[in-house]
């Protein structure tokens, strides 16, 4: 079976270390593992590991700098998963909206 890209990007976001990984990333723009790993509270190969699975959801790209890889976010995967989000928060809208109005003709009737 397939896998869902969105389930990819929201088991790697489900690390409270990818998501510093990524924002990090987002604050500086590019950076490399050991750049990461100095403001984080694990090792540089720690920092590459959790790297490693956000590039298998398409989070990060890496480019190459002489010997070192540096990483950038690729925002557009998240697309999907806010798509995802929107369109259930969406459908709970619509559950919300038909309670409300049950509880509300469930009142008038008394």
């Amino acid at each position: 079976m397939k896998r869902d890209p969105t389930d990819a990007i929201f088991s790697a976001l489900a690390d409270a270390t990818r998501r510093q990984v990524i924002r990090a990333l987002s604050e500086q723009g590019s950076a490399t593992a050991t750049g990461l790993a100095s403001a984080l509270p694990v090792t540089r190969q720690a920092v590459t590991k959790h790297l490693s699975v956000l590039a298998e959801a398409g989070l990060v790209t890496a480019t190459r700098r002489g010997r070192e890889k540096l990483y950038r976010i690729s925002p557009q995967p998240l697309t999907g998963a806010v798509s995802w989000m929107a369109d259930l928060g969406g459908r709970w809208d619509e559950r919300l909206a038909a309670l409300r109005e049950h509880i509300a003709s469930s009142k008038r009737r008394r």
